[in-house]
């Protein structure tokens, strides 16, 4: 047994008792290794007695879970409605430049700060009233 499989059986046994446990083995599943591949998406399966298609339709459906990993940090830029209103569209040449191949650039939809748009989020920190210098600064710091 492989130390992935043995870390995915103790993430699968630490949630198995839960009421809809797939989303946060999911989750932590994701922030062990980065990714939820389809090796994870078999072993996660086989523990919660479901087919793979069951959990690989989840896994596709959510924009978080990635099948592969990727070290570069992430800036999520939302270009929801709302921050369309407030010109994110405007700025994201700026976020663009600044990450070149080093940081990825993300478009999400709606980050929940809709009254304080732009918004972005790197990690668990969020980021609002951003213009064009802003942005490039908070990829560039990523």
């Amino acid at each position: 047994m492989s130390d992935k499989s043995t870390r995915i059986g103790e993430i699968v046994a630490l949630h198995h008792h839960r009421e809809g446990p797939l989303l946060p083995i999911l989750n932590d599943v994701q922030a062990a290794f980065g990714c939820v591949d389809a090796e994870a998406e078999a072993l996660i399966a086989k523990g919660l007695n479901l087919s793979r298609a069951d959990v690989h339709g989840v896994v596709s459906f959510y924009h978080d879970y990635k099948p592969q990993a990727d070290a570069r940090p992430v800036v999520q830029v939302c270009r929801a409605e709302a921050c369309k209103a407030r010109g994110v569209e405007a700025i994201v040449a700026a976020a663009e430049a600044a990450a070149g191949a080093r940081v990825k650039i993300e478009t999400v939809y709606c980050l929940g700060l809709c009254s304080a748009g732009p918004a972005a989020r790197t990690g668990d920190d969020l980021h609002i009233r951003l213009d064009a210098q802003s942005i490039a600064e908070l990829v560039e710091n990523a």
